[in-house]
């Protein structure tokens, strides 16, 4: 899709490869010494795509998406900020997803465990003049997308207010994942929480049932929703568990077949085979000081569906 321009090597064999899509955009492609993969565009800061050692595709991306900046592109993970959904004066899900950021060559330094055994990239976006115009807060956004020896994906956002007044935003990792069936899939993890239900004027409900299953559109914000949350997909016999810190929402979204046919970027029927779970800070803004910073976590890992769900395999990585 793109020429081969760049690959660095460390001593696990985790390789680096920046190439350039069809717009002539950088991608990064990190790969681990197993053959899973992720492939982060700097349009967006965007994950593309994450296929783990036996090179299937665990996220989805939409036959119809538009890859053309700057528009973003439907699916993969997208980072929604400073603004989630149309909960605001901007653009849905704010500007970040639409610009193009650049690789971080000397970013301020995570905790070593963040880097030993990953293949991984730093990104960083910076406000224009335009989206100062649009928003005028000043801002230094710091990604981190790196891929683990098990094929664990993980995201960290590190968002600083280099302005001279406090400011606040929303956030979300809007991720789409690859499922076999949707009427197929359960979510465990967010039983008897409230949520708002984006369907119904943001309605407060309470989740009723033992897990979330899917029979129509479904768009709801649990709240204080724990770390780690799973997505069982028994046709297909993976399992993918979610991991989150920063981030108390969790966003379940599922267009189901009467918006698919209204979005000019989505196949009619690909409902049945995408769900989001978005790690996400949308129901109460986030503040930040001048000097302050804030740093939101996603890890992402898929197997089979043998896979015990117990947050003690979440907290050997981290949680």
């Amino acid at each position: 899709m793109g020429h081969y321009a760049e690959a660095v090597w460390d001593h696990n064999k985790a390789a680096i490869e920046i190439t350039k899509d069809w717009n002539g955009i950088d991608q990064v492609l990190l790969r681990n010494a197993h053959g899973a993969s992720a492939k982060i565009s700097l349009h967006g800061g965007q994950v593309v795509s994450w296929r783990n050692d036996q090179g299937e595709e665990l996220l989805f991306t939409s036959n119809k998406a538009i890859f053309k900046h700057p528009k973003s592109m439907r699916g993969g993970i997208q980072i929604c900020y400073p603004q989630f959904g149309d909960c605001g004066l901007l653009d849905q899900h704010g500007f970040a997803r639409n610009k193009i950021w650049v690789i971080d060559e000397n970013p301020p330094p995570l905790h070593s465990n963040e880097s030993l055994g990953k293949s991984f990239v730093d990104l960083l976006l910076k406000p224009s003049e335009e989206d100062l115009k649009q928003w005028p807060h000043s801002f230094e956004f710091r990604l981190r997308v790196s891929l683990s020896i098990d094929g664990d994906l993980t995201l960290i956002s590190r968002i600083r207010n280099i302005n001279g007044k406090p400011f606040s935003f929303l956030f979300a990792y809007h991720t789409y994942l690859s499922v076999s069936d949707i009427s197929e899939v359960r979510v465990e993890g967010l039983e008897t929480l409230d949520y708002l239900d984006n369907l119904s004027k943001r309605e407060l409900l309470t989740e009723q049932g033992d897990a979330i299953t899917f029979e129509s559109e479904m768009d709801r914000t649990y709240l204080r929703s724990p770390k780690v949350v799973a997505v069982l997909d028994h046709e297909r016999k993976r399992t993918y568990v979610i991991g989150k810190e920063g981030l108390p929402d969790t966003v379940v979204w599922n267009p189901w077949e009467k918006k698919s046919k209204s979005m000019a970027d989505f196949g009619d029927d690909e409902y049945k085979s995408m769900l989001c779970v978005d790690g996400a800070a949308v129901e109460r803004p986030i503040t930040l000081k001048p000097g302050e910073e804030w740093t939101g976590r996603l890890m992402l890992t898929a197997g089979k569906s043998s896979f015990c769900f117990d947050q003690l395999e979440l907290q050997s990585k981290g949680f």
